[in-house]
């Protein structure tokens, strides 16, 4: 079995560069480039330099053309370069999309008058059906909306949407009735009530959450754009006072001239933060992006976010920590009997059980005494198990076989006129319980022969990722509804912190509300009703695709395999959103410092000259300096763009230990590049001129 991811859209793929670079030019329609308020204020710079390059052409500024024209260009180029990263994270989202709408296809159905089997139906386009319709599909049909199955049960070939090659069985009744309109039923026939009207299908949600241009603001998104736009206006203020100043500092100092409209404006978008403003979009864009090629749906970059906060995660443990199946291990007698005279019930009891713990009952018969029943006589009835008896098993040849829990065993044998029990049983349970595994109690009438030993088996690696999250300062809960003893067991075992067991769907809600209440994020995966209100509650709430639609509508984020461990990527992918916001912006305020000795010396030189001393960085001449930090201010930005698609690298580390990391490469690094790139452009400039 194998499952498809997303395929990883390249940055440079011309499918998606053409139709950004003409969306860039869009988006520097004022109405659209208003939600950037740092880049529509470099946008009116950009005007106001092309003037300023115009009244030189006409004579009416005394500065030269080529420096006016030149400074206009590339103010033009940083707002062009910001429009485009966000148009070329935005055009990954839409290729996402497109891709999904090509699953898309418009079906007939089979629309049932009455909701069951061998009622009458009449077909109709799939664009018809509306919410609590009924309808048939059957073996090779398409499944024509989203909807729950309410009778029968069906293999059906899911990989138009998760791109999982397998097919899943979808059945009434149960935590795996959901089904997913455009995927097709391979084998037998199921009722499905529809869910959704058309338009808000699963995929239709899907398409429009895909499409990044849709995707609302985190908070700290908003947070971070308002400390832009004071940083904004603080610059906008110095700027605009330093054109007096200089005018009163001319006659005062009886040199110099004072400083031009065109280096001022210069100076304010150089000043301003404007690497991160034209960054920050692409940034949750890209991110959306990333959890889209895991296969995972994010409902809204809150979620996200949120799981890039999380400091507590709820696991179940069938699925997530373990493989999901247990596995008969051991066979243990008891009372004085053989372990082939238990071997000899359990895989009678077990013959007609077809889930995969009472298969592994069998081929463990098979394997340690070569037993090789394979039929029941055709008198053989049948005991299902049952929540209330909590056993299952089967009546032939006048015996009773039973397996299941050890007080339901030894309360079953006693209704049947057992007067002993063997003493060492309870002693047997609660080894086998200890150790982490289920202990099944076997019986024939009214004797109890043994113990079966179902292991849950832990997955390979969980303790390390355990350990990455463990360093993180994210604590692990297992939640399960095994009995205490098994759950510490297997808690240990797989190097959690904490767990809830026998836990109901009240208990996981009340554990969530009094983590939130401690001041703590919460994560949760579930795919069941039951786990619907905790998902509801949980700041991160992550649905299985297969899991039951109240589930589904409880989550912030899908998980289109249905994995449930996929919740460490999600919460990887949101600390890298985290990390990649907060390097750029630590970036893009240190490599500000450069530009102060950049434009400052070069504005004020004519005026005092003893400023010549802050030109560390020898640069050729006052006109050069300024165009130079002008053209590094601009191509910073696409040189980022691929940094701020692919995220920075994600980094398991205390918060403090990754803080004083950051700083030294993006804060140092910041004030250091400036300065060689600022020198190098200069340099370029010199021959040129």
């Amino acid at each position: 079995m194998s499952t498809h991811k997303a395929e990883p859209i390249s940055i440079f793929d011309l499918r998606i560069m053409k139709p950004a670079l003409f969306d860039s030019f869009k988006k520097l329609d004022p109405r659209s480039l208003w939600r950037n308020p740092v880049m529509l204020c470099v946008e009116i710079a950009s005007i106001i330099t092309l003037v300023t390059f115009v009244m030189s052409l006409t004579g009416a500024n005394k500065e030269p053309a080529w420096f006016t024209g030149t400074v206009s260009i590339w103010l033009w180029l940083t707002v062009i370069f910001s429009t485009f990263s966000e148009a070329l994270a935005e055009g990954r989202g839409k290729a996402r999309a497109a891709s999904l709408r090509k699953t898309r296809t418009d079906v007939k159905a089979k629309r049932l008058k009455k909701p069951e089997f061998g009622a009458q139906f009449e077909t109709v386009p799939s664009t018809e059906l509306r919410k609590d319709d009924h309808i048939l599909v059957e073996a090779n049909d398409l499944i024509a909306g989203d909807g729950d199955v309410i009778a029968g049960a069906a293999l059906v070939n899911e990989s138009a949407v998760t791109g999982e090659s397998a097919p899943v069985i979808r059945e009434s009744g149960g935590d795996r009735s959901a089904v997913t309109g455009g995927t097709t039923v391979i084998a037998n026939a199921i009722i499905v009530r529809i869910t959704a009207n058309p338009g808000e299908t699963f995929l239709d949600r899907m398409i429009g959450l895909i499409e990044g241009a849709k995707r609302r603001k985190t908070p700290n998104e908003v947070a971070l754009e308002v400390l832009l736009i004071a940083l904004t206006l603080v610059f906008l203020l110095v700027c605009a006072n330093i054109s007096p100043l200089s005018i009163y500092s001319v006659k005062a100092a009886g040199q110099g001239t004072p400083v031009s409209l065109t280096v001022l404006v210069a100076l304010f978008v150089c000043l301003a933060p404007t690497t991160i403003a034209a960054l920050l979009p692409a940034i949750g864009i890209a991110g959306m992006d990333r959890l889209f090629q895991k296969n995972v749906i994010a409902l809204s970059g809150r979620a996200i976010e949120a799981a890039g906060d999380v400091s507590v995660l709820l696991l179940d443990k069938t699925g997530t920590i373990t493989l999901g199946n247990r596995e008969a291990v051991e066979f243990v007698a008891v009372g004085g009997h053989t372990e082939q005279e238990l071997a000899e019930a359990a895989i009678i009891a077990s013959l007609t059980d077809e889930t995969p713990e009472g298969r592994s009952v069998v081929v463990l018969a098979k394997q340690k005494y070569g037993m090789m029943l394979e039929a029941l006589p055709a008198d053989a009835e049948t005991i299902a198990f049952s929540a209330d008896t909590r056993l299952s098993g089967v009546n032939t040849n006048g015996k009773q076989y039973r397996k299941g829990a050890g007080d339901s065993a030894v309360a079953y044998v006693k209704t049947l006129g057992a007067t002993t029990i063997p003493t060492n049983l309870d002693e047997v349970v609660d080894r086998i319980a200890r150790a982490g595994s289920t202990p099944l109690v076997v019986s024939c009438d009214t004797e109890i022969l043994g113990v079966i030993n179902l292991k849950d088996i832990i997955k390979s690696g969980i303790q390390e990722r355990f350990q990455q999250l463990r360093s993180m300062g994210i604590k692990t809960v297992m939640i399960t509804g095994d009995n205490p003893l098994t759950a510490a067991a297997i808690a240990a075992e797989a190097q959690v912190d904490d767990f809830l067991a026998q836990a109901k769907p009240e208990d996981k809600l009340k554990l969530i509300k009094d983590y939130q209440e401690g001041g703590f994020m919460v994560a949760m995966t579930g795919d069941g009703t039951n786990d619907a209100p905790a998902l509801a509650q949980a700041d991160v709430a992550v649905a299985m695709n297969t899991g039951t639609q109240p589930a589904r509508e409880a989550a912030n984020i899908i998980d289109l395999d249905s994995n449930p461990t996929k919740l460490l990527d999600i919460v990887e992918v949101g600390k890298q959103i985290l990390m990649t916001r907060g390097n750029l912006t630590t970036f893009s305020i240190s490599n500000d410092v450069a530009k102060y000795f950049a434009i400052i010396p070069a504005m004020l030189l004519s005026i005092y000259p003893q400023l010549g001393l802050l030109n560390v960085m020898h640069l050729a001449t006052p006109l050069s300096a300024i165009l130079s930090a002008v053209i590094f201010n601009a191509i910073i930005i696409p040189m980022l763009v691929p940094l701020a698609l692919r995220g920075t690298k994600f980094r398991p580390m205390p918060a403090e230990r990754l803080l004083i990391h950051n700083l030294l490469v993006y804060g140092v690094g910041g004030m250091i590049a400036p300065f060689v790139g600022i020198k190098a452009i200069d340099m370029v400039i010199g021959m040129m001129l």
